[in-house]
């Protein structure tokens, strides 16, 4: 496998620490992520990187047990960038001062403006004077540590942007990952050339190194492939199968939650595509009498996380060599379910894939995809030849239809949620959208509401639509549709489909809401 030039990015538990490496990954730079109690000095010695990235996190560095880097990070003679509480760990470790309250936390945008002194690591950064960022800091730097100058300020955070050029430390109270920094990339562009990376990464390289990381891994046995027609798995799929030819079976399981005709279309798409052993297993029955009555979510994408590892296992044990269970896991569906690595950020909701797994499972896991983000993965499909029907699917969750039906899951409500769902798509794709936006579906409420239809009363079910764009799933805005695409949408939703009296537009952000509703 190729040795990348290697950055080490600290987790302190911020829940955009993978946005780090994602900007990084866009300069061509190899990252990882490691949380904070795992990197020791060892650890340093052995990973030797040539920079080092400390991130956000929730806690405060005034409390007694708060996370801490090694010591030896300190004097690796590698350049260092703190982010938000990555900043106010240097300044407490290096001899400073931070404090909380005293009225200077800042939270959402925020403009800093430059002093006077110049910095290699904001060249061509500052614009008309000041700089737009995102805030997100209850405690504040108060007095920083010796050797470091201030380099910028706003109203919140007199030390926002704070440098000791002898030892090339770096730090900012903002977060220039999320796009509300608007340049923030350009900050991290800085930092890379100063640090001396020559942008040796790109997706050729990763396919390569993954796929000899899968021969490694797998050597002569078996592997069962979850493929659900997606990006993520199929995307998987071929890049397994290249890696290892025909010791790899894929399993479509259908588990009733699919979309009008899904199904069908997912199984003769890749049997038309690809030669690969194809396995289309019909679980409905069981999926849908498992969830009969269920109404948490959490409990949804566990049993249906269970019930996916029972029929992987039980065609498992049908193939003789069948060791290994493949995924199309990503990032974001990790540090949603529990933080990259195990560390310490909050659980949001768990994933079917990921925290929905069961303890004890019989088959090993292949994920190759789980450091990688949504857009990535299709380079990589690009990479590996993908068609772009393939390429250019909106994602589609691993729980189907069942996150999309808050409440109890019967097979009235699925049957009506089928039918809007395609209705909405077919007018996305009339419109000529479809490729503007990230993910479009249909939520059906559990609620009914009053109508009127043909001077009669109606009492049937509400539905929301949800469109958003997205770069990398981490973060997302809803879709400005127009008034006379909702208006007529809706109309045929409600003339077309039996069931449905209602139709609402969901314009959530993410955050403070998730993309799907459970």
């Amino acid at each position: 496998m190729t040795q990348h030039q290697r950055l080490l990015i600290i987790d302190f538990g911020s829940q955009v620490t993978q946005l780090i490496a994602r900007r990084l990954r866009e300069l061509n730079v190899y990252c990882e992520i490691h949380p904070y109690q795992n990197v020791t000095d060892a650890f340093l010695a052995d990973f030797a990187p040539k920079a080092i990235i400390f991130s956000g996190g929730p806690d405060s560095v005034t409390r007694e047990g708060s996370p801490r880097p090694p010591k030896s990070a300190f004097t690796l003679g590698v350049p260092i960038l703190g982010i938000c509480y990555g900043q106010q760990v240097m300044m407490q470790e290096l001899g400073g001062l931070v404090e909380s309250g005293h009225g200077t936390a800042e939270f959402g945008r925020a403009f800093v403006t430059p002093t006077s002194a110049n910095l290699a690591i904001l060249d061509g950064w500052f614009t008309e004077g000041r700089e737009q960022v995102w805030m997100s800091h209850g405690d504040h730097v108060s007095r920083i540590a010796p050797g470091f100058e201030v380099y910028g300020t706003s109203p919140g955070a007199p030390f926002a942007i704070t440098a000791d050029l002898k030892r090339n430390f770096f730090a900012v109270q903002f977060h220039p990952e999320v796009h509300h920094t608007p340049r923030g990339a350009k900050l991290y562009e800085n930092f890379i050339r100063l640090a001396g990376f020559t942008g040796d990464w790109t997706m050729a390289s990763y396919k390569d190194d993954a796929i000899a990381k899968i021969r490694e891994q797998v050597g002569d046995k078996r592997v069962i492939c979850g493929l659900s027609g997606g990006v993520d798995s199929s995307v998987a799929a071929v890049l397994i199968h290249e890696a290892i030819g025909d010791q790899l079976t894929c399993v479509f399981v259908d588990h009733g939650l699919m979309r009008q005709g899904e199904a069908g279309e997912v199984v003769s798409m890749f049997r038309d595509n690809y030669n690969i052993p194809l396995i289309a297993a019909d679980e409905s029955e069981l999926f849908l009498g498992e969830l009969e009555g269920v109404t948490d979510p959490e409990v949804k994408r566990k049993t249906i996380g269970r019930l996916f590892i029972d029929v992987f296992q039980k065609y498992a044990d049908e193939i003789e060599g069948a060791e290994f269970l493949a995924q199309g896991t990503l990032y974001p569906d990790v540090i949603e379910s529990v933080s990259f690595s195990g560390g310490p950020s909050v659980t949001i909701k768990s994933h079917h894939n990921v925290g929905g797994l069961p303890e004890k499972m019989g088959l090993k896991l292949v994920e190759p995809l789980r450091e990688l983000f949504k857009d990535e993965v299709r380079a990589l499909g690009r990479e590996l030849g993908l068609p772009e029907k393939f390429i250019g699917r909106h994602p589609f969750p691993g729980p189907g239809l069942a996150i999309r039906c808050p409440g109890e899951i019967t097979r009235e409500k699925l049957e009506i949620l089928r039918q809007a769902d395609a209705v909405y798509i077919d007018q996305i794709r009339k419109h000529n959208l479809y490729d503007e936006i990230w993910q479009a579906f249909v939520a059906i409420l559990p609620v009914r509401t009053v109508g009127v239809m043909g001077d009669g009363r109606t009492y049937d079910y509400a539905c929301a639509l949800r469109a958003v764009t997205s770069v990398d799933g981490m973060t997302a805005d809803y879709y400005p549709f127009t008034h006379e695409f909702l208006g007529e949408t809706a109309t045929r939703i409600i003339n077309e489909v039996k069931g449905i009296n209602r139709v609402t537009y969901d314009i959530t952000s993410k955050p403070p809401g998730t993309i799907e509703w459970e």
